[in-house]
């Protein structure tokens, strides 16, 4: 590792421990303690031992001891909840510094050359702003004239450099990146305040965290359970009366905290942080801590084909004109109908047919008909009549008013391409067909694999493309999706979504452009991409900052951990529970009730030792989970049954069994101190 690099890493992990250190004490003051009612029960009977301790209720090395274990397991919960807020911070800091000192070139309109320089914190929305190369961009907004390569790092953590162009699913720009190459005119979508990375800080600092419902049910189990003890344990008092066994109040809190779920209560709070702080290193922003962990009970995922499953950067790779037709003459009506073409297929088009021999020139007064997602079609008038299309196959034969069955060597040339994987376009000239021309497209690397793992989980894949159903069919069985929906339009993704839904199932999808916002505020988790445009990045309830379709399948991985941990955790805790019920008890009643001393399987060394030993191990299990609750159990693709499984005989079985092997060699290690 380089020796800076490790300098740096130490002096951040010393920050984030002072930080956290800080912290812990804050959270001893009642207004923040009593936001974890467990830990405040801990908290509220330290006060009670030292103060019984003072008016000599106990022995006084027994009381002290009792008082100071109390305290520790109310610092290691407090810590455990500070050290996952200290990293969040951290995380903020280094945002913070992506947007110091930015100023702004205002312009008056698209024409003003000049523009007046002002602070980035005064621009409002809809400003419009110029920015370029070497110059870092004030504010969040969107491309509307120009194209130029971003740097993203001080965002993203990602060196390498992205293009973003107006008039594509690629305009959005984040105040505090850096422009590179060219220039470029946005339009402010956010005001100081209110930007991106202001948004961004606050989630990571917890400000704006809420639980999740998952937590708050849990939460409000937690607190019925240590009621109902705190109930019990006021009334051991009276029945002891009648049994005439008087009962040490510093016994009575030590057998509450044994009772209530100490270790859980200490750990839920940064185990709902951490959650939040892991989708953060993957460079996913959650807009809330329920959107990580709705993922993880995700059972349908829609995805589209084009840059998710295939890399998206389909190329023109070969032209197939019908019988009657010369090469030359599909090639120079497939030059015609792209020169216009913004996307990269067009310019693949022409691209080719230059390599094969074609010349390109364009004509005069013609007029382009732009592609279109909801016609999937595109071309050229001609001044002198003549119209040019190419387009997906129904799409052409609507336009030259014709019919596949018609057509036998079209529909073998179409079958061809298409059972390669390949996506067949059509190309007509006025209302004859001249031949179809094949775009390949690559499946991404280790996808297919990606997808088992989902389905070992219970999660089913739709892909979703505009291709016909052959093409759909063939890239289907090579990536290994479970269904597909061919020939979509913007729109069917919001009715397959709002289909799934109706059937009890939890959809996730993932988009990038503004007609994919209805459908990711649709669905149950919506993962938009940082470079899309703000209209998706709003309707999202994620933000992708690497701008990566793929990472939708880390999201519900993520998700997924989030409940595996909360679970394991507590099964644990409460698991753990058993072994101190077997050290306090005996310990309670066993010098008035001799029989009691038959629950004493741990043959600890007297009342005191065994109190005092089940006390110690259950503050020091609190900072050995730490660890765990922050980093997350491991994940492994699993069903539910197997998941529950494994919960009960690790965490379960172990939490049962560690606490009574500890309980005792604490016990040896302290009755020797205690006989003194």
């Amino acid at each position: 590792m380089n020796p800076s690099k490790q300098l740096n890493t130490n002096k951040s992990s010393t920050l984030f421990q002072a930080e956290a250190w800080k912290n812990v004490w804050v959270k001893l003051l009642p207004q923040h303690a009593i936001k974890n009612p467990v830990m405040a029960i801990v908290w509220l009977g330290t006060i009670i031992t030292l103060i019984s301790t003072v008016m000599g209720k106990a022995n006084v090395l027994f009381g002290l001891s009792v008082t100071l274990i109390l305290f520790i397991t109310v610092l290691f919960a407090n810590y455990a909840e500070a050290i996952a807020e200290a990293k969040g911070r951290g995380q903020a800091s280094s945002l913070r510094q992506a947007r110091q000192n930015l100023t702004a070139r205002r312009l008056k309109s698209k024409t003003d050359t000049e523009g007046e320089q002002i602070a980035a914190t005064q621009l409002k929305m809809n400003d419009l702003i110029e920015v370029r190369a070497g110059e870092l961009i004030p504010a969040d907004g969107e491309i509307i004239e120009g194209f130029a390569t971003i740097n993203e790092a001080a965002v993203t953590g990602e060196s390498a450099p992205v293009l973003r162009e107006a008039g594509t699913d690629k305009s959005g720009v984040i105040g505090g990146t850096k422009v590179l190459t060219d220039q470029i005119i946005v339009q402010v979508t956010a005001e100081s305040g209110h930007s991106f990375l202001d948004r961004m800080i606050a989630l990571v600092e917890g400000s704006n965290r809420q639980k999740t419902p998952n937590e708050i049910a849990l939460g409000i189990l937690l607190t019925v359970m240590t009621v109902t003890f705190i109930v019990v344990v006021l009334s051991l008092p009276f029945i002891g009366h009648f049994l005439k066994i008087e009962i040490n109040p510093i016994v009575l809190v030590a057998l509450l905290v044994c009772l209530i779920p100490t270790t859980i209560g200490g750990l839920l709070p940064a185990i709902g942080i951490a959650g939040m702080n892991r989708a953060l290193k993957a460079n996913v922003i959650a807009k809330s801590g329920k959107a990580v962990e709705v993922a993880g009970d995700v059972d349908v995922l829609l995805l589209d084909k084009t840059g998710t499953i295939t890399y998206g950067d389909r190329q023109a790779t070969a032209f197939y004109p019908l019988v009657g037709v010369t090469e030359s003459e599909l090639r120079q009506a497939a030059i015609l109908t792209s020169l216009a073409d913004p996307t990269p297929e067009g310019k693949s088009v022409v691209a080719l047919a230059k390599e094969l021999g074609e010349r390109v020139s364009e004509p005069e007064h013609a007029a382009f008909i732009a592609f279109s997602a909801s016609t999937r079609i595109s071309g050229i008038d001609l001044s002198d009549g003549h119209q040019i299309r190419k387009g997906a196959l129904d799409a052409i034969l609507q336009f030259a008013s014709q019919r596949l069955e018609s057509h036998s060597e079209l529909k073998t040339r179409v079958e061809q391409v298409a059972s390669k994987g390949a996506t067949p376009l059509v190309v007509a000239k006025d209302k004859n067909i001249l031949g179809v021309i094949e775009l390949s497209d690559v499946i991404k690397q280790g996808i297919k694999e990606k997808f088992a793992r989902l389905r070992e989980m219970g999660i089913k894949t739709v892909m979703v493309t505009g291709d016909n159903p052959l093409t759909a069919a063939a890239i289907a069985a090579e990536a290994g999706v479970d269904d597909y929906i061919a020939e979509a339009k913007p729109e069917d993704k919001l009715s397959c979504i709002r289909a799934e839904q109706n059937k009890g199932h939890l959809v996730a999808m993932v988009g990038d452009g503004t007609n994919d916002a209805p459908a990711l505020a649709q669905a149950d988790i919506g993962l938009a991409m940082n470079s899309g445009t703000q209209a998706a990045k709003e309707a999202g309830n994620m933000v992708d900052l690497d701008s990566d379709p793929t990472k939708l399948l880390s999201v519900v991985e993520i998700g997924k951990q989030q409940l595996i941990t909360r679970g394991a955790l507590t099964t644990f805790s409460l698991a753990n529970d058993v072994s101190k019920y077997f050290a306090i008890l005996p310990a309670l009643f066993v010098a008035a009730i001799p029989q009691m001393n038959s629950l004493n399987v741990m043959h600890l060394g007297s009342s005191e030792s065994a109190i005092l030993s089940a006390l110690i191990f259950n503050a020091i299990i609190i900072p050995l989970l730490i660890p765990i609750a922050l980093r997350g159990v491991k994940f492994k693709p699993a069903t539910s049954t197997q998941l529950l499984r494994r919960n009960m005989l690790i965490y379960g079985v172990g939490g049962v069994l560690l606490p009574f092997i500890a309980i005792k060699l604490i016990d040896l290690m302290i009755s020797p101190l205690l006989a003194l």
